[in-house]
């Protein structure tokens, strides 16, 4: 038996100096020191011995079982430390390395544009109000003065829901709802989106957005609106910048116009920008009518007002010289990340 005890321990002893990996190392265990491994096997055989040489064989045994475990053990620690320091090696990182650059988000251009006009809005005065998009033909058209024969409410143009309710045309329905619920003074902003029947084009969309102001008070003239946007002008696109007022026609507003400003590309002198005029139209204006104030629940007899709209698709595209409203919709990150 003892013979076989030494003959065990060569085996295994060249077994697990050959491992070279843990689960290797646990299989081995198993198989010479576990319940039913080599050596309990052997060890039950001790009952055919004399009496005088169980005691003897038996330390042979715990001597085998010993040197196999500390084999085991050490062998073990070996191979970690090797798969440690391949491990280490493999995820190794060379921190002199320059780091790998993070690209930031940024605001979409219409978005800054946005911005920098509420920026200047606010520092006036004013302050921001908003409305529902799926709106009540009463707020979009008769609160504001437009008669039911009237062109803009043709179902060319209008993106009708039922007769009577429809998506909004104009953000112009958010001053009528101020109007109702705040009295005078009123100075209000109000941008978001508005909705056409219009073919998608280089400079239409059935989708773009509008920012209308509106302000009510006693004594409120044409001449505090022009004073208003002239400011506006000079801080959006330059100090330079002069302003012009032609006569048209908003059924809101009596009187109106338009406001021309003179070219930011080529101050004025003429370019393909501007159509070689030297002026460029943004936005239009004019004494709110005095029909809206009555039907709003404004005394026209003590309060007057003044009311102007701009296209912020229009503006920025003016602002960054771009020529396809549709590269504003499209999110290519190839033209937003110019801005």
């Amino acid at each position: 038996m003892e013979e076989l005890l030494r003959k065990l321990y060569e085996d295994a002893q060249k077994e697990i100096l050959s491992a070279d990996s843990l689960q290797q190392i646990e299989n081995l265990r198993v198989k010479y020191l576990g319940k039913k491994g080599e050596l309990t096997q052997i060890l039950r055989g001790m009952g055919s011995l004399k009496p005088e040489e169980r005691p003897v064989i038996g330390q042979i045994a715990n001597e085998i079982r010993e040197k196999i475990e500390g084999l085991l053990t050490e062998t073990k620690n070996k191979i970690a430390q090797l798969e440690k320091e391949k491990r280490i090696k493999n995820e190794y990182i060379d921190i002199t390395m320059p780091g790998k650059p993070y690209e930031y988000g940024h605001k979409h251009p219409m978005t800054q544009v946005l911005d920098e006009i509420k920026k200047i809005f606010l520092g006036l005065g004013f302050s921001i109000a908003e409305g529902p998009e799926i709106e009540f033909t009463y707020y979009n058209f008769e609160a504001l003065n437009t008669p039911e024969d009237h062109p803009a409410r043709d179902l060319q143009d209008t993106f009708y829901v039922t007769s009577d309710i429809l998506l909004r045309t104009q953000t112009s329905p958010v001053q009528v709802r101020t109007m109702e619920k705040n009295k005078p003074p009123i100075r209000v902003i109000s941008p978001g989106r508005v909705y056409r029947s219009d073919e998608i084009d280089a400079t239409h969309s059935p989708v773009f957005h509008q920012m209308e102001g509106l302000v009510v008070d006693e004594g409120i003239t044409m001449g505090d609106l022009k004073g208003v946007l002239n400011i506006f002008a000079k801080k959006f696109f330059g100090e330079d910048t002069q302003t012009k007022f032609r006569p048209h026609y908003f059924p809101f507003t009596e009187p109106s116009a338009e406001m021309d400003v003179s070219c930011f590309a080529c101050g004025g002198k003429g370019c393909r920008v501007c159509g070689y005029t030297g002026w460029i139209e943004i936005l239009g204006a004019g004494m709110v009518h005095p029909n809206v104030l009555r039907m709003s629940g404004i005394d026209p007899e003590k309060y007057s007002g003044f009311a102007f709209g701009l296209g912020i698709d229009r503006i920025t595209m003016l602002k960054y010289g771009i020529e396809d409203l549709r590269l504003l919709f499209e999110n290519d990150l190839r033209f937003i990340q110019q801005f």
